[in-house]
């Protein structure tokens, strides 16, 4: 059977939205071609009808995952002054929601610690969803009037990202739920982002 481009354009995007969780849950070394594809609901020997090899897949999924961690960033913050669009990042990613989302969250916690090992073409993928997200912390920065705008987003992105793999990495719940909180009230004390006790505890 002869399918059409738009029919084969659906089904990588089928197989990257699946290779793209596994990625996040798993880490790129862990992943097996032929598990992926049937989640996809595709037979393993459709695998390269799409993709040249794993290592294709893997930076392909990587850009899907920068693409969709953008456009979280966008739809948090769409329509609010910087300071609120701001504070609605940092209480996202620094949130529990967004530290049990292990398959659909930022790739920044989940792709850094395999980075060494990875290939080139998937380190400048990494590099360039990096800048992507940095670029738009900036210019809520620079909206705010704060000086060296991309130091200080490359720096909040950083910290936020060491901040929610730690959390995800304790066992216990509290201390988790604690490193989450100190992050999340530093950050916002640094931007002058800090809101009455009123409307923090309301989030929590």
């Amino acid at each position: 059977m002869r399918y059409d481009s738009e029919h084969k354009e659906r089904t990588r995007a089928r197989v990257l939205k699946e290779a793209a969780k596994a990625i996040r849950a798993e880490g790129p070394h862990r992943v097996g071609v032929a598990a992926m594809m049937a989640k996809a609901g595709l037979t393993h020997g459709g695998f390269y009808a799409h993709f040249a090899s794993k290592d294709d897949l893997v930076v392909a999924a990587m850009s899907r995952m920068f693409d969709e961690a953008s456009a979280k960033f966008d739809r948090l913050t769409a329509g609010k002054p910087p300071a609120a669009a701001l504070r609605a990042y940092i209480d996202f990613y620094l949130s529990r929601q967004h530290r049990d989302a292990r398959d659909t969250g930022c790739p920044l916690p989940s792709l850094s610690a395999d980075l060494p090992r990875l290939g080139v073409a998937a380190r400048r993928q990494f590099a360039a969803g990096l800048a992507g997200l940095t670029a738009r912390v900036e210019g809520l920065l620079s909206a705010l009037g704060w000086p060296d705008a991309e130091m200080l987003a490359s720096s909040a992105l950083a910290e936020m990202a060491g901040a929610l793999s730690m959390a995800r990495g304790v066992a216990d719940p509290k201390q988790s739920d604690a490193i989450l909180k100190a992050s999340r009230n530093a950050l916002k004390l640094r931007f002058g982002l800090v809101e009455s006790d009123g409307a923090s505890r309301a989030r929590k």
